[in-house]
């Protein structure tokens, strides 16, 4: 490891380090415009200038100069000090006015280092030069006058999201970033690019003129809108959540966050349930609480124990716990949180857990992909597996083919082959020192494609020392939270269904087969008016997961909380606390009066949920019988902006189905 001093601090630095993160570990700040952390080197923004000896008399941009032994590193000299200033006057030269009415204001690396770095005052007096604006989509608004050229954004398009689709066109002063043809971005990630704008050059369409950074309430959560778990910051003012922001978390998501966790917030205000509704003679009625929970008392009567509850996709933890204790309380143990109608074996959480976890799968060499698109179901998930690839390893894949932005091996879509992997695949399975099998919904839901991908994992060793291989990509967030309180059942909903329930209720779940419980008194219990509320005969209005404190585990059996951001609308409640309440009108009341006693009531029936962190499962495969697999594999996801109800309210997301998805058109009104 390299010794170098920098401003006269001896310090040691890694292999392969640059000038720039051995003045970071010396803890001197460098200010910088085209460096990130996690992209490729570009060196063209020169703001991050130092002096270095031995070397040429002049100052050298850290980022791209190795740090060598012996190396003398100055940070605060006066050489250094005009460089910065003179970099920070040409940056200045073009670049328009526009703080006042800029959505970067306030939060803007330019503004920030021009105070600190910059003269003053500029000594150039030519016109500022005026760039025509380019169509990035409904995500990205741009205002490529402002563009400084730094290209980050041009290699997070390539290197982390893989669609090459934003790049440079023109040479020299007639230089400008632009996606290809001037089309909308598609990817599901191109979002991240407003982050990484170091200037207001790229800006969130949806959150445009909205507000300033510093009226907003930032708020820790977690993301529901898939499975991977993504850390987020809610920024909310008042009582509505304006945007919301990926936190860093290096397991989980990085620092990125899909196109539909960030924009899918106003989908939260539209379509909301903020009353109790009770049916009458056919037609859902605005109720008192009171009259709600008679309705369902009354029902509750005639079911006595022929009682069930389906959870949705989204639901939380703690309001998982309080339905089933609920349902205990009335006689019944028929709880299903899979209410798409799956019905493959849980009875060993690691057999349906994704055990590489999600910075593991990067390790992997060999990656078999079974009836998933990762690109849809979990999109950060998908750019681990692009840079196991890049790194060298192959993927093959059983399903229908699509573009995954990274080299695949297309196998064919037929389940058959899963129990008969041709030679490529087997061999570089056998081959490889770290394999990896990933079976998504699309899979899994294939009668005897679960016991084939448990056979594979037997056969080519995919479980060993320090490496399980064996993986299932769920897309709901509320999946494994479900699973390890036992919202199972043999034959999933299938299996409700046949025991006939009296009374059922619907946690959030809008996706059920409600022909088959035609015969159930509904109690919906959710945020959005969808087809549960449509189905019900009782609604009680429930908060969104920016409106609650919640714990959910994502798809890797990490358990997260996120925290309430706002306050549900109108009559709303928290989930836990409705079942709470109707505890008492069912005269059977739950042990809980607050959400500190009710965690640690989960927490000692079920430790693994007692703290955040990574749950640890007993590998420990079901032996099943299920026959061999075939037929083809249908995708579970059709559309990834409209995968459930609060993205389906969202115009946002509406508007980016309409364009990425099936091709619409929308003209732009001239600014």
């Amino acid at each position: 490891m390299p010794k170098v001093t920098v401003d006269g601090i001896a310090t040691e630095v890694p292999d392969g380090a640059t000038v720039l993160q051995a003045c970071e570990i010396a803890g001197k700040e460098i200010p910088r415009f085209c460096y990130h952390e996690r992209l490729s080197i570009a060196g063209n923004c020169r703001m991050c200038l130092v002096e270095v000896k031995p070397g040429p008399p002049k100052p050298q941009a850290s980022c791209a100069l190795p740090a060598a032994e012996g190396q003398e590193i100055f940070t605060t000299t006066e050489m250094v000090k005009k460089a910065r200033e003179g970099v920070m006057e040409f940056l200045l030269i073009n670049h328009p006015l526009d703080c006042p009415i800029c959505d970067q204001g306030g939060e803007c690396d330019l503004q920030d280092q021009a105070m600190a770095y910059g003269k003053g005052h500029t000594r150039y007096e030519m016109n500022k030069r005026a760039v025509t604006e380019k169509y990035m989509g409904p995500v990205v608004k741009t205002e490529m006058t402002r563009c400084i050229h730094c290209t980050r954004c041009v290699r997070f398009a390539q290197e982390v999201a893989g669609v090459e689709e934003i790049g440079a066109v023109g040479r020299g002063e007639n230089m400008e970033i632009t996606t290809y043809l001037e089309h909308a971005a598609t990817s599901e990630l191109s979002g991240n690019v407003v982050d990484l704008c170091p200037v207001g050059a790229l800006t969130a369409r949806p959150y445009a003129f909205e507000a300033r950074p510093w009226e907003l309430r930032k708020t820790p959560s977690i993301d529901v809108m898939d499975a991977v778990g993504t850390n987020i910051r809610l920024d909310s003012r008042g009582r509505e959540v304006l945007r919301a922001l990926p936190r860093i978390n290096e397991d989980v998501n990085e620092e990125w966050a899909s196109n539909k966790t960030r924009h899918a917030v106003d989908g939260l205000y539209r379509n909301r349930l903020d009353k109790a509704y009770v049916r009458k003679n056919g037609k859902l009625e605005t109720a008192s609480w009171a009259d709600a929970f008679a309705a369902i008392a009354g029902a509750a009567k005639k079911a006595g124990s022929k009682v069930a509850a389906i959870g949705g996709d989204m639901v939380e933890v703690e309001a998982l716990y309080a339905a089933q204790k609920l349902l205990e309380g009335l006689g019944s143990k028929q709880i299903e949180g899979r209410q798409n109608g799956m019905d493959y074996d849980a009875s060993n959480l690691a057999a349906v857990n994704f055990n590489t976890t999600i910075a593991g799968i990067e390790e992997a060499d060999a990656i078999l992909l079974i009836g998933t698109n990762p690109r849809w179901e979990a999109p950060l998930v998908n750019t681990r597996i692009r840079r196991a690839a890049k790194a060298g390893a192959k993927v093959f894949v059983i399903g229908p083919e699509i573009d995954l932005t990274y080299p695949v091996t297309w196998l064919g879509d037929d389940a058959a082959l899963a129990a008969d992997l041709p030679e490529d695949a087997a061999d570089a399975l056998k081959a490889a020192e770290r394999p990896a099998l990933i079976i998504g919904g699309g899979g899994i839901m294939v009668p005897g494609l679960q016991a084939a991908s448990l056979a594979l994992a037997d056969t080519y060793n995919l479980i060993r020392d320090g490496w399980n291989g064996y993986n299932v990509l769920h897309f709901s967030a509320a999946r494994m939270g479900s699973l390890m309180l036992g919202w199972a059942q043999p034959g999933g909903t299938a299996d409700l269904a046949a025991a006939d329930p009296e009374l059922l209720f619907l946690l959030g779940a809008d996706g059920v087969d409600f022909e088959a419980f035609s015969g159930a008194f509904k109690v919906y219990v959710g945020h959005h008016g969808e087809q549960g509320a449509a189905q019900a005969d009782v609604v009680l209005p429930g908060a969104s997961y920016a409106e609650k404190s919640g714990t959910w585990v994502n798809l890797e059996g990490r358990v997260q909380r996120g925290n309430r951001a706002v306050f549900p609308p109108g009559d709303a409640r928290e989930d836990w606390t409705i079942f709470r309440a109707l505890s008492d009108a069912l005269g059977n009341t739950l042990p809980f009066d607050t959400l500190d006693q009710l965690r640690d009531a989960i927490a000692a029936e079920f430790p693994a949920l007692a703290d955040e962190g990574l749950a640890e499962y007993e590998w420990a495969p079901p032996k099943l019988s299920d026959g061999a697999p075939s037929g083809p594999i249908a995708l579970p996801i059709k559309d990834f902006y409209l995968t459930n109800a609060i993205c389906r309210a969202s115009e946002t997301m509406q508007r980016c189905s309409a364009e990425l998805i099936h091709g619409e058109e929308f003209a732009e009104a001239a600014e």
